[in-house]
């Protein structure tokens, strides 16, 4: 989750660090000698900077050595902070715009692990099969032990054409597996729309860019003209055909921009909560509530999550679970609910902190444990995946699968054969509404209790 401000309070801090590392203690050291019960640690720092920089086995900068410092102290606070240098900081900016070269990878370091978050669709990543919570464990054959994400990701980006190979560990695999995956150019569409039937509409968000919200409303619209039809003859409108159920499909979002989550959530709630943030500092508390005015779309939605979903995605999917507003199918989320606030510095550089953590409208805190569905898939989805890795194993010596043929340029959802969807189609098309699913749900659940306790 990212939010986009200065920050001029921290510049001023880091202006005093570099005064001190670099030998000119002057006023700053001298206040900081009489006021900071840190002295002797920055002392410390200096010293240490002044040993590496007279005996290391080769030259080094001054600049080398702060940066190096600066993303050190960041890593050490949690997976998400990090330090931009002036490249990195251009490139996150190009990325929320939606197009950047690389593999199409979102990762995190779980445990000092480097993990996949989630692989963005019709990326290189995507189609060459890589799964979120994938473990990688070497790149291009060198160890990712103790690798810091910015490092992961410089080695991970390149030109265009160049390959990458992934080493992956990945649950159910008896050994590490590569993957050969050759970068591109990753042009993300934030929103892609499929028709479903003439007046139900499936609608997948990729990531939350500046422009995710008008892209929705700009695809439920086509929808709702009737480009849902699956007949290539145009029919004539009738007042009973406009769309009447939505499938959301949020799995494999990585997340993105906050204000996007809240303007995707206010599409679907017209009035409460929709999310707070609760940090150290005043401004980063903040309640994010949902707008009368404006678009407001009142038909059945069913929201489609996984292991994959994060961050914004999460935020979107919590709020309209809590508000009753959409029925959630699949497995859990990711579970990432800190918000990163990206603070510009007057180099052209910038930091990704981690300044607050996010709340649910009834005040969960899903960092981790993430948002759980209201429909669980999880084994039958574990039970297909097992069914096509034998039917896979069982055609190698056979005839040579395409898998690049099951990734068209739209990526379509075989309704038939994702079964989360056609779950979720199914619901759409009864007369059962959320509160009256949750509550038969919660009956089901009671009765499974007593007759455990009998």
């Amino acid at each position: 989750m990212v939010i986009r401000k200065p920050f001029r309070f921290g510049f001023s801090l880091l202006i005093c660090f570099i005064f001190l590392v670099s030998g000119s203690l002057g006023y700053c050291a001298d206040s900081t000698a009489k006021y900071s019960p840190d002295y002797k640690e920055l002392k410390l720092f200096r010293q240490v900077m002044e040993i590496v920089r007279k005996n290391y086995v080769k030259e080094v900068t001054d600049k080398e050595l702060i940066q190096g410092a600066i993303s050190g102290m960041l890593q050490s606070l949690d997976p998400h902070s990090s330090y931009l240098t002036e490249d990195m900081f251009k490139e996150l900016q190009v990325e929320t715009k939606g197009e950047f070269g690389g593999l199409g990878i979102e990762i995190t370091l779980d445990g000092g692990i480097l993990t996949v978050v989630s692989p963005i669709e019709d990326t290189p990543a995507f189609k060459a099969g890589i799964k979120p919570g994938d473990k990688i464990i070497k790149i291009n054959g060198e160890p990712t032990k103790n690798i810091t994400l910015h490092s992961a990701v410089k080695q991970m980006r390149g030109p265009r054409g160049t390959k990458v190979t992934l080493t992956i560990m990945r649950e159910g695999f008896k050994k590490f597996k590569d993957f050969a995956i050759t970068r591109d150019i990753i042009h993300v569409h934030s929103v892609k729309k499929q028709p479903i039937e003439f007046t139900l509409g499936f609608d997948k968000i990729v990531s939350f860019q500046e422009t995710t919200d008008t892209d929705l409303m700009a695809a439920i619209k086509e929808l709702e003209n009737g480009e849902n039809t699956k007949n290539s003859n145009k029919k004539a409108k009738k007042d009973d055909d406009h769309l009447k159920g939505l499938i959301l499909d949020l799995r494999n979002d990585p997340g993105g921009l906050l204000d996007q989550a809240v303007k995707v959530s206010n599409l679907f709630i017209d009035k409460g909560l929709i999310v707070y943030t609760d940090g150290r500092v005043k401004d980063q508390r903040m309640e994010f509530r949902a707008s009368p005015a404006g678009t407001h779309y009142k038909f059945k939605v069913a929201v489609l999550i996984n292991e994959g979903s994060a961050s914004a995605s999460e935020i979107v999917s919590g709020a309209l679970q809590d508000h009753d507003r959409a029925l959630i199918f699949g497995t859990k989320s990711f579970g990432k609910a800190s918000v990163q606030t990206i603070i510009p510095l007057d180099n052209g550089s910038g930091l990704r902190l981690t300044t607050a953590y996010y709340y649910t409208p009834k005040g969960r805190h899903i960092q981790k444990t993430g948002i759980l569905p209201d429909v669980n898939m999880k084994a039958e989805i574990q039970k297909k995946e097992e069914e096509e890795a034998a039917a896979e194993e069982a055609n190698k010596n056979g005839k040579k699968n395409d898998k690049q043929s099951r990734f068209n340029k739209e990526t379509k959802v075989d309704i038939e054969k994702d079964i989360v969807a056609k779950k979720a189609l199914e619901w759409l098309k009864s007369d059962v509404s959320v509160k009256k699913f949750k509550q038969e749900h919660e009956k089901q659940q009671i009765t499974d209790t007593t007759a455990m306790k009998r």
